[in-house]
């Protein structure tokens, strides 16, 4: 199985966007603090996660969600969370 997920900064307007096969883990290291593209953006709440049985598709949707359209998609769904600004997303 795998995992794509998004993350939202609770405190910074900042969307990160990955993909993993053991998803516990992985949020775990991104609120740890032990990556650090994400650790000046922590701590985060997860507003997505989608699973996958093979890791192409789960790449191929990683991919989408960081393009333009995939964007403007987490940015609504960010808003949803109450979050509204300048959005980045990595």
């Amino acid at each position: 199985m795998y995992f794509v997920y998004v993350l939202l900064s609770t405190k910074r307007p900042y969307i990160y966007v990955g993909l993993t096969n053991n998803l516990e883990r992985r949020i775990r290291q991104h609120q740890g603090g032990s990556e650090k593209t994400t650790a000046p953006y922590r701590p985060f709440q997860i507003i997505l996660t989608e699973t996958y049985t093979t890791r192409i598709h789960a790449r191929q949707r990683e991919k989408y969600l960081k393009s333009g359209v995939g964007k403007e998609y987490l940015k609504a769904i960010a808003e949803s969370f109450g979050q509204v600004a300048e959005w980045q997303t990595r």
